[in-house]
């Protein structure tokens, strides 16, 4: 999992701040509103193949008018369901990737700007313990081009109290992303010492995720997850890859969470 930052810190607690209606505290006729922030340090390859690391939020802000929160797992894009159609939601999906400099990654290879990814995705639950989800993000700046992610997690809770959640996932991207950050196009290979190399779209590593949530008290909790991607196919074979990063990609985040 490359570092996916889902809004910047300040940022998306004001933009909850600002969601939350100013009765959500008050009694009335209407269920009790209820928001969630979860703000903590995650460790995550700082880009796609780099066997470095960076430090960024790990943020997730939810709301409910009753009942325990919707399941969100920790590694998926920022994103809201904006339709439910019985076991079925889909909605936007967001994501964003730092930029990868040549001095970062050691050879003279292209920049990869800073990239904000804009896409959605749609999910279903087979059962009350199994949800399924597949999302789709288009590069607006940096790599450009498509990354996809399909996900199944089993999911054991108590309402709001804890919950523990584990399952697969599967990372794709399409030649363009491929090439922004594992591709050498002859010219660079020339200034880099790499070997050339045009990867195409495809599977880009495949792993597992598991998240815990836990409250410690009435408003208080704890949040943690661990994450690890093997590369596979033409993301592993790259140079790039074998000589200058990692086929390993593990990440992990803890966090405090406060409800009100």
């Amino acid at each position: 999992m490359t570092e996916r930052n889902r809004l910047p810190a300040l940022l998306l607690i004001a933009l909850a701040a600002a969601a939350v209606p100013a009765n959500a505290q008050e009694g009335g006729e209407t269920a009790e509103k209820r928001t969630r922030i979860i703000l903590g340090p995650q460790l995550s390859p700082s880009w796609p193949g780099a066997d470095k690391f960076g430090v960024g939020p790990y943020i997730d802000v939810s709301r409910t008018r009753e009942g325990a929160f919707e399941y969100e797992a920790p590694d998926e894009s920022f994103g809201q369901p904006l339709v439910h159609a019985g076991n079925f939601a889909f909605g936007p999906a967001f994501g964003f990737i730092g930029k990868r400099k040549a001095s970062d990654i050691g050879a003279d290879l292209p920049k990869v700007g800073f990239t904000v990814e804009a896409g959605g995705f749609a999910q279903a639950y087979l059962t009350p313990s199994l949800r399924v989800r597949a999302e789709g993000r288009k590069g607006l700046s940096g790599h450009k081009g498509w990354v996809g992610e399909i996900s199944a997690d089993y999911i054991a809770r108590q309402g709001d109290d804890w919950l523990f959640s584990i399952g697969p996932r599967v990372t794709l991207g399409d030649a363009k992303y491929h090439r922004a950050y594992f591709g050498v196009t002859p010219a660079s290979a020339t200034t880099s010492g790499l070997a050339a190399y045009d990867p195409g779209g495809g599977v880009q590593s495949v792993g597992v995720t598991a998240g815990y949530h836990r409250m410690l008290g009435k408003n208080w909790g704890i949040a943690l997850y661990g994450r690890y991607d093997r590369l596979v196919g033409d993301a592993a074979d790259s140079p790039i890859t074998r000589e200058l990063g990692s086929r390993s990609q593990p990440s992990a985040g803890i966090a405090l969470s406060y409800t009100f």
